[in-house]
């Protein structure tokens, strides 16, 4: 362990299973506190069980709601009363596949409410602190769904555009304050989000075929973007969008 993130306080949605578990334990290895807020209690469980014994006093699991937007505040009330919070990582989201037609408007509202306000919500909550230290790092979880190869998937890639907007938004207001902020858009990984897809093999072939790099990523792969991103030596950028896509879409 270096320790570049010793002594940082995270707060991660949907920072267990999937992506979030790699990028959870590459974050205590490395001397940070992280406050996972997910639901899933199953996978929270699981996380905890992969923490290594002198890193079990640094991992909180903070069972969560994001559509209970009071829960989430008195959360986030709770941590920064605390102390500040360093680093906020917006990655949960809904994932709903079906045509735009067929959505329902409280389906429609449940995916913004999870993937931006709440994202919002974090963000509002760590900023104070963050602006009094002067230093902080927001990190927003798009998706290589915005390059509009995508059928069926409109309130999710909606909500995605929504976070790349308030990355430039956010980081043109709070870099005088030495906060930085910026986008991450993942490729296609290899995780439950991949269940709506019909025949596996076939979406794992076109996958492969579309990216530069053959072979599919790993939560590695995420958790090395964001460690990079939430240290100092990330300091002099912001507003930017990083894509982690094998090559899939080059900006």
């Amino acid at each position: 362990m270096t320790g570049t993130m010793e002594g940082r306080r995270v707060v991660y949605t949907g920072g267990a299973g999937g992506l979030g578990t790699g990028t959870t334990l590459a974050m205590l290895a490395e001397g940070a506190e992280v406050h996972v807020l997910d639901r899933d209690a199953a996978k929270g469980a699981a996380l905890l069980a992969e923490v290594p014994q002198d890193a079990q006093d640094r991992v909180f699991v903070h069972d969560v709601d994001l559509l209970d937007r009071a829960a989430l505040t008195a959360c986030l009330d709770g941590l920064v009363a605390e102390k500040a919070i360093d680093v906020v990582i917006n990655n949960a989201a809904l994932y709903p596949s079906k045509p735009f037609e067929d959505f329902t408007d409280a389906e429609l509202d449940a995916v913004h409410r999870v993937n931006v306000e709440a994202a919002a919500t974090c963000t509002r909550a760590a900023l104070p602190g963050m602006r009094a230290q002067g230093w902080g790092r927001v990190l927003n979880v798009t998706s290589i769904t915005l390059s509009g190869q995508w059928e069926n998937l409109v309130p999710y890639v909606q909500s995605k555009g929504a976070l790349l907007g308030l990355t430039r938004a956010w980081a043109r207001e709070f870099g005088k304050w030495g906060v930085t902020v910026n986008a991450i858009s993942p490729g296609a990984f290899p995780t439950d989000a991949e269940k709506i897809h019909p025949d596996p093999e076939g979406y794992n072939a076109m996958v492969l075929d579309r990216q530069a790099v053959k072979r599919r990523g790993t939560p590695q792969d995420i958790a090395a973007t964001v460690m990079f991103l939430a240290s100092d030596a990330a300091g002099f950028i912001t507003g930017q969008s990083l894509a982690v896509n094998g090559g899939w879409v080059m900006e």
